[in-house]
């Protein structure tokens, strides 16, 4: 294999791709990375980064009806979506260009194409086209499937890219105007974003939501809070909503409703509610983007749309082809791709040898999330129902941020941090937390479960004054009762 060019090919320069194209080549590993649109994929060109550049506008603006209490008297101001817009696809383009440099200064080979897996074995090495323009072809000894996924156009919702739009059209570079009213169908994470950022800018939203709540998979009493927020902002949220058509009308949009609890044949008689707004977000999930890749040529399976491999070594059942991210149809979530890099190179070049890597095996035990709405929320390891269905006696602390001290000097006094123990032996099993910053409180706790480590091995921990982080420290000791500021029942173990 040694006249093989390729050590690694890389179909795919999203979260997961780009990572384990640096990753192998900081190995010492011939590296090439095909992409068929833009570095940085969905999270860095239409998602994640792009929503939390707007989220940061958000939040300034809901911020300013706080400034006169904290000594800034601002008697009037403008809303300027269209620069917000502007900062956005600013940032996007410098971190595009960080990644191109980045696999430049690690003397990667970046293909812009479609990349096609031909066919070959893990002896021979495997052959990938890459069409553009015109077609050439490449050789690799191990490929690693990256493709990531796209919003799910469902034909009933007449998805028109016009005024019924996905997340990729609402982030488009060039759509600049607040809508001044906005259906937004699906509560889960992306539209309980959008919902935030615009209504901060002016939009009248509503949401519908199948479920009978909101991002249903957090506590009960973390949507509780985010709701009474969504309340103040003039957001509103109607759930078990089943619907049943979305019409583009010319000058706006209609959406026809039922109950969710209505069965299937007794829709037509069923009572039904309108909806009607200038223009419609559908955010109901992601399909895999895993067709025309090759897999038929090698007979790699898949599950409606998702590559089937083996979730330890994320290898598929083609020895030498791996498969991480949103396309294996895991835990749809950047840094798990950041992760599954790692784990796919390892495993990729320690099958190759003389590689200093050794093989490795993923651990999802411990995925922490958050969610940017104001105020953010995360979570991570168990939830309580959760954490009971499996026979866990639970502990829970909570500990409010009106009664921390950083918190009050910002005006930053909303929400709430809840943190789980294991009363067997106190070990942390799960956290969630509303309120600011939580999405950095989240890996003090991420660290923590991953470790086994106990409510004392927090409490013994010295933690800065005055900090935000001493929410983790008084949500962990309020566990046992020995919260410094919050009254609670001692259980001193």
């Amino acid at each position: 294999m040694s006249d093989i060019p390729y050590d690694i090919a890389i179909i795919g320069a999203g979260p997961g791709g780009y990572r384990a194209a640096i990753r192998a080549a900081q190995y010492g590993a011939k590296v090439a990375l095909i992409e068929k649109n833009k570095l940085g994929g969905t999270c860095l060109n239409s998602g994640c980064i792009p929503t939390k550049a707007l989220y940061a506008s958000a939040q300034i603006i809901e911020k300013i009806q706080d400034f006169d209490e904290l000594g800034l008297e601002i008697k009037d101001y403008n809303l300027n979506f269209k620069k917000a817009i502007e900062r956005k696809n600013r940032i996007v383009q410098e971190l595009v260009e960080g990644i191109a440099t980045l696999e430049k200064a690690w003397k990667n080979d970046v293909f812009y194409g479609h990349g096609k897996i031909l066919g070959g074995n893990i002896s021979s090495g495997f052959e990938i086209s890459i069409q553009r323009e015109d077609t050439k072809t490449i050789k690799a000894k191990r490929v690693i499937i990256a493709t990531g996924s796209s919003p799910a156009l469902i034909p009933a919702f007449n998805i028109d890219h016009d005024r019924i739009l996905t997340s990729d059209d609402i982030l488009d570079p060039n759509f600049t105007s607040v809508p001044k009213r906005l259906l937004i169908i699906g509560a889960g994470i992306i539209g309980c974003e959008f919902a935030n950022i615009f209504a901060a800018f002016g939009s009248k939203v509503t949401m519908l939501e199948y479920l009978s709540s909101p991002i249903a998979t957090e506590e009960p009493v973390i949507v509780k809070e985010l709701l009474k927020k969504f309340e103040n902002l003039g957001i509103g949220v109607k759930t078990s909503q089943n619907v049943l058509s979305v019409e583009n009308t010319g000058a706006g949009v209609r959406v026809t409703t039922c109950s969710a609890s209505v069965l299937r044949d007794q829709i037509d008689t069923a009572e039904k509610f309108v909806f009607e707004a200038d223009l419609c977000l559908v955010s109901i999930g992601r399909v895999k983007e895993s067709t025309n890749l090759g897999l038929e040529n090698l007979d790699i399976e898949t599950d409606r749309g998702a590559i089937i491999c083996n979730t330890e070594t994320l290898e598929t059942c083609v020895k030498g082809i791996y498969a991480i991210g949103d396309v294996t149809g895991g835990l749809m979530l950047a840094h798990v791709a950041y992760y599954e890099a790692d784990v796919a190179v390892a495993n990729a070049l320690a099958s190759i040898g003389g590689f200093p890597v050794k093989k490795m095996e993923t651990d999802y035990r411990v995925v922490p999330e958050t969610i940017f709405t104001t105020p953010n929320i995360s979570s991570v390891g168990y939830r309580r129902k959760a954490a009971k269905d499996r026979g866990i006696n639970v502990l829970m602390g909570q500990f409010p941020y009106q009664s921390l001290g950083k918190a009050k000097c910002m005006g930053e006094e909303e929400g709430f941090i809840m943190t789980l123990a294991d009363k067997e032996d106190l070990r942390i099993i799960g956290a969630s937390c509303i309120g600011i910053e939580s999405s950095e409180l989240i890996a003090e706790l991420a660290l923590a479960i991953k470790h086994n480590l106990t409510v004392h091995d927090i409490s013994e921990t010295i933690h800065c004054h005055p900090t935000i982080s001493e929410m983790v420290l008084e949500g962990t000791e309020a566990i046992i009762g020995k919260a410094i500021h919050k009254k609670g029942r001692p259980l001193f173990q």
